[in-house]
């Protein structure tokens, strides 16, 4: 007996050495594979609109370049079916995340009936880079570039004024760029317009907690137990709302439930963006939000006092069910703002990314109204 049991224990030994050497050698196969598909995801070369032929598109243009942007090297991705259509600037989110890149998951919108400059702003993405100095980001630098951009846009395709978009974070900087230089734009179209983030995150915490509870749902009420009413304009309360507003579905979109499936992996098999500057997406990112601590800095500002009027046309695009930026705070920021013509647009299936979630929609507010200059389509005038 004691012979059996030394062989079993022996044999058994051997069984969990072979084990341990199987374990990393299949973790490190999966890692090949891993970076295998990441870098065959990733060429990073710009692909042209083809035609009915297969061939690029007649007019049209399709590049991704970098410009000096007061006195730091910026990237963009500039696209459009007809380059002669007009310019119209895209300020993304975030801060700090470029929505070039994941853009393409959705349908085309904007290259129907613009010629689109997905900017990625100074910190992020394309733009990313360590030797940008800390001190430099700031909004102020943001709007700065914004009007840099914009004049770079104006000269290079011979536009006197352009039109200018913000998206969430873009909103913060796009209505105060706008403010500056109207005689740059031919109109101002907000999406998830910003006014005051701080009640806007208030509503927002109010709404989970209220939501959550009378689902039962205790682990995620425990995760809100670790920040006050009083903390959310923390970075890492920031980063921990995501997941219960997708669950909820008042997050990026309102069908979103993951940001690993929305948002991470559309990033990460992008093709037009090389791996390190993929990368980079992540690492500005993160710098943009617990560095340059500008999420702290625009939480802190009420928009409806700073800005109160503008020159253009305004157009605030909205989804109902959005709390990431708060649907009812933009409609009163809305109603207060001056301007000579304006337009206030719901989105009924929408949360806080109506140019992807409704895209047909979208694009008739923008050919009925926006470019003719109009706002019969508004359900506030």
């Amino acid at each position: 007996m004691t012979t059996i049991k030394t062989i079993s224990v022996k044999s058994f030994g051997r069984r969990v050495a072979r084990s341990m050497l199987i374990i990393p050698a299949v973790l490190l196969v999966c890692m090949f594979i891993l970076v295998g598909v990441l870098l065959a995801s990733s060429p990073g070369k710009v692909e042209p609109f083809l035609d009915e032929n297969g061939r690029p598109l007649a007019g049209s243009i399709s590049e991704k370049i970098f410009v000096n942007i007061n006195g730091v090297e910026q990237g963009m991705f500039i696209k459009g079916k007809d380059k002669t259509k007009p310019v119209i600037l895209f300020l993304h989110g975030g801060p700090g995340m470029p929505e070039y890149a994941v853009s393409r998951k959705y349908p085309l919108v904007l290259e129907n009936d613009f010629t689109v400059c997905w900017w990625e702003q100074r910190g992020a993405g394309l733009s990313y880079s360590s030797d940008i100095l800390p001190e430099t980001m700031t909004f102020e630098q943001l709007i700065s570039d914004t009007l840099e951009v914009t004049n770079y846009l104006r000269k290079r395709f011979g536009q006197e004024k352009i039109y200018l978009m913000g998206h969430s974070g873009g909103s913060f900087i796009g209505i105060q760029a706008a403010a500056r230089a109207p005689e740059f734009y031919k109109a101002y179209i907000a999406v998830a317009q910003i006014s005051n983030q701080l009640e806007s995150e208030k509503l927002a915490y109010n709404y989970m907690i209220e939501q959550f509870s009378r689902l039962g749902d205790k682990s995620m009420l425990q995760k809100f137990e670790k920040y006050s009413i009083n903390e959310i304009n923390l970075p890492s309360y920031y980063t921990m709302r995501d997941a219960p507003m997708h669950k909820l579905g008042i997050g990026t979109t309102h069908n979103m439930k993951s940001v690993i499936s929305g948002v991470f992996l559309p990033i990460m098999l992008h093709n037009e963006y090389t791996l390190s500057e993929k990368i980079n997406i992540w690492r500005g990112k993160f710098l943009t939000t617990k560095t340059y601590d500008l999420w702290r800095k625009l939480v802190a500002t009420d928009l409806t006092k700073k800005v109160q009027g503008l020159h253009i046309p305004v157009y605030f695009i909205h989804g109902i069910y959005d709390y990431t930026v708060s649907y009812s705070l933009a409609q009163d920021y809305f109603e207060e703002l001056q301007a000579p013509i304006k337009g206030f647009y719901t989105f009924e299936l929408s949360a806080h990314s109506p140019l992807f979630e409704e895209p047909e929609k979208m694009q008739q507010i923008l050919q009925e109204d926006v470019l003719v200059g109009v706002n019969n389509l508004a359900d506030i005038k």
